[in-house]
């Protein structure tokens, strides 16, 4: 029900899915719907929490091994584009319903939003930027960016490799140096 939910959502968006459009994939009628879940709210809620889980789950494992903060950083940008370019319809769900547009959930909604923002807000806080930058801000235009690429991406420039590189760049930050010890 969850797989169907989170299909009908990211393709027709929150408002334009029914109950019952549900319930008719599943092949359950609506009644049995409501038996698993109170309201639909609460379904998308459900949809949203297991699209952060797995970003999450995504997001930690590529950087379970990394220590140098600027490897973390290329580390993150890289798990975040494969978890919201790949078919799943978690990630598009996450991506096309804004907290916003359902005041019933708005609340959880952004907390689930932040679960998710609270380790790139960690990430860039290690990056040991300029006091000149405002890691706030940068947070913002790098999560921001990343979610618009799925409108463009198509895999025609040459694989995620390109648009990390990129994405590091326009940020401006720069590999760790090593001083070696003599």
């Amino acid at each position: 029900m969850l797989d169907a939910a989170a299909v009908f959502f990211a393709e027709r968006g929150y408002h334009a899915t029914t109950m019952r459009d549900i319930a008719h994939v599943v092949n359950v009628t609506p009644g049995a719907v409501y038996f698993h879940v109170a309201t639909k709210h609460a379904l998308l809620v459900a949809v949203y929490q297991e699209g952060v889980d797995r970003i999450i789950r995504n997001f930690d494992e590529a950087m379970a091994e990394e220590h140098d903060p600027v490897k973390r950083f290329r580390c993150a940008i890289r798990a975040h584009l494969e978890s919201i370019l790949d078919e799943s319809a978690y990630a598009r769900v996450i991506i096309r319903v804004l907290p916003e547009d359902v005041p019933e959930a708005t609340e959880e909604l952004k907390r689930q939003r932040e679960r998710y923002e609270e380790r790139f807000r960690a990430l860039i806080d290690g990056l040991h930027l300029p006091q000149s930058r405002n890691p706030k801000l940068m947070r913002l235009l790098l999560i921001g960016a990343l979610n618009w690429t799925p409108v463009w991406y198509r895999g025609s420039v040459g694989g995620l490799d390109p648009v990390v590189n990129e994405m590091v760049a326009s940020f401006g930050i720069q590999p760790t140096r090593r001083t070696s010890k003599k």
